[in-house]
């Protein structure tokens, strides 16, 4: 019964994140340099965010909201973060009656604005499987080691070791038109870190809580925590060479009616 709880747990905290994620850092390493980098990396988060928010949306309303966590601020989000997640775990591990404490609200109990649990439809899952499988090879966890995966997506909540986060919310009432252009908006964050020489890893499973930075920031009302975006330097672990690749572009296009 430990290992379903435990799997299962790994399912509902997956959400649309990665599998398990790049490593992050701030560099340099130096105690010094470490104190510049963590006021460096809230005005390049700015900076990029600021470029990013030039994408187009619908009817230029800009359905979204973002805020930007780093230094103590980013820390203290990873520890409130990482403690719902291990409370989570604990609960779940007690089997049926940890699944019911956590329904009634016991600590960990996901609170976010949108469901991060949910089937993949079928004909995606060959895809998904074949990333997981392919980055837990490059990252030497085997599929039945639970504890070993648990630990991998605990990672989500440490933001990878990313000095900054960036918490994306969407309006409710523009629906998945508010979605649909805070991707615009993340694709083009995402761009604008890579030509400034940072890496950048979107987190779905962030969303599986929405307390952390909701009580950190003012979120206007009906705006809903969609994802993070956690943003740093690339390491060399080799888990950053990972590609799972990407569909034919062929296999893409929608063939005219006959």
């Amino acid at each position: 019964m430990r290992s379903t709880t435990r799997t299962a747990l790994h399912g509902l905290l997956l959400g649309a994140s990665a599998l398990a994620g790049p490593a992050l850092a701030a560099q340099p390493a130096s105690l010094a340099e470490a104190a510049r980098q963590v006021c460096q990396g809230q005005v390049k988060s700015e900076a990029l965010v600021a470029e990013a928010s030039l994408a187009p949306s619908w009817s230029n309303t800009q359905p979204y909201r973002v805020a930007i966590a780093s230094g103590e601020l980013r820390d203290r989000l990873a520890r409130e973060y990482c403690a719902r997640f291990d409370a989570a775990q604990a609960a779940l591990g007690q089997g049926a009656l940890g699944k019911v404490k956590l329904a009634l609200g016991a600590e960990g109990k996901p609170d976010g604005d949108f469901d991060t649990h949910f089937p993949y439809p079928e004909e995606l899952v060959p895809a998904r499987r074949a990333t997981g499988f392919g980055l837990y090879k490059v990252l030497g966890i085997d599929r039945k080691d639970l504890d070993a995966r648990n630990r991998q997506m605990r990672r989500n909540f440490e933001f990878f070791g990313a000095p900054a986060v960036v918490f994306l919310f969407v309006h409710r009432g523009l629906r998945e038109f508010s979605v649909l252009d805070a991707g615009i908006l993340l694709q083009s964050a995402m761009l604008s870190a890579q030509a400034r020489g940072l890496a950048t890893c979107a987190q779905g499973a962030l969303a599986t809580w929405a307390g952390p930075p909701r009580r950190a920031f003012e979120v206007p009302p009906n705006y809903g925590l969609i994802c993070g975006l956690s943003i740093g330097y690339a390491s060399d672990a080799p888990v950053n060479a990972f590609n799972p690749g990407r569909e034919d572009p062929a296999a893409l296009r929608l063939a005219p009616r006959a």
